[in-house]
């Protein structure tokens, strides 16, 4: 569904994208990640013929969007990192406006309307003027415009930014049903929002990709030591002192304290071991509470953490600039 080929993009002898290339099939959600200048927006301002890469080519739909640019508009919804809007406009007005341009008409744009006035949350809004509107609703309205026309592709950057946490879970739930007749991306900053959402995640950092897989895979592939999280009833220094004795255990590390006094440390061990039973043994014969023990995988923000860390460039990251369309 989107193919993206060596992407190439330079701004003032910068170079912001640096050889980029990915797949990404019909029906994945993928979450696009990386710090701030990493190249995000630019690879979508360009998968959105808002300009033209500087040398390689990406295909949307089967489309390329340089020598098909208006062929590729009229398949993507698109909700840009910072969404403009015409402050002036009711948002059913704003709605209709969008919907005509997306070449709907009579009953469709009516029913299309209507569908994602309820789905964004927006019904009790829709009256209101634009630019009356808190930057959370701003955000809703911006998502309805996206997919008003059910694209084959929707292309999100920062979706949920400025929404509370209810709104957050209602506009992931927004993009799971949108997801089910389009090819999604996203970018975010947070890594719940990939964990709940995405298939697949890209880890791009100063304009080249680190890392493409699964989150899933990407914890494994990083994940080469064990740690178990245990509660204990016991003096801390005692604690420490018999759980580095044990053959395997290479680090140990209080991480809080919990309302009855008792403490809870994480215990990293090589991936070859299992330590567990040893633990258990180690605290118990030492006379101490042993109230609760579990494993713990490494999480995804410690993944993309690390991913960023060791990702072998020295370009500097360019600061994105704003976007002029290309011609149809």
């Amino acid at each position: 569904m989107i193919s993206a080929q060596a992407l190439t993009k330079n701004f003032e002898g910068i170079r912001a994208l640096n050889g980029v290339s990915f797949e990404i099939e019909k029906g994945e959600i993928l979450g696009f990640l990386g710090p701030n200048g990493a190249g995000k927006t630019t690879t979508m301002r360009i998968l959105t013929c808002y300009f033209p890469p500087t040398s390689g080519t990406a295909k949307v739909a089967g489309f390329d969007v340089m020598q098909q640019s208006l062929e590729v508009r009229r398949r993507v919804g698109y909700l840009p990192e910072n969404f403009p809007v015409y402050p002036e406009m009711p948002v059913n007005v704003y709605l209709d406006f969008v919907a005509a341009i997306k070449g709907l008409s009579g009953l469709e744009r009516t029913s299309r309307i209507k569908a994602v006035l309820t789905d964004c949350g927006l019904e009790q809004v829709q009256e209101r003027a634009l630019g009356k509107l808190s930057k959370g609703y701003r955000q809703r309205v911006g998502l309805a415009q996206a997919i008003i026309s059910q694209p084959p592709v929707l292309i999100l950057d920062e979706p949920t930014v400025g929404l509370d946490p209810i709104q957050i879970v209602e506009i992931r739930n927004v993009i799971k049903r949108q997801a089910e007749r389009s090819t999604v991306i996203l970018s975010t900053h947070i890594l719940q929002e990939v964990n709940a959402l995405c298939n697949r995640v890209i880890i791009i950092n100063k304009g080249s990709i680190v890392a493409v897989d699964t989150p899933d895979n990407l914890r494994m592939k990083l994940d080469t030591v064990n740690r178990v999280h245990i509660e204990v009833d016991g003096p801390a220094d005692r604690v420490s002192e018999v759980l580095t004795r044990i053959a395997g255990v290479e680090k140990v590390e209080q991480v809080g304290t919990t309302a009855t006094g008792s403490i809870e440390y994480s215990v990293y061990v090589h991936k070859a071991r299992d330590v567990r039973r040893d633990i258990s043994q180690a605290v118990v014969g030492a006379e101490m509470g042993l109230l609760s023990l579990h494993p713990m995988d490494m999480t995804l923000e410690e993944v993309y953490i690390q991913m960023v860390k060791d990702a072998a460039s020295s370009t500097p990251a360019a600061v994105e600039p704003a976007a002029t369309p290309i011609g149809g």
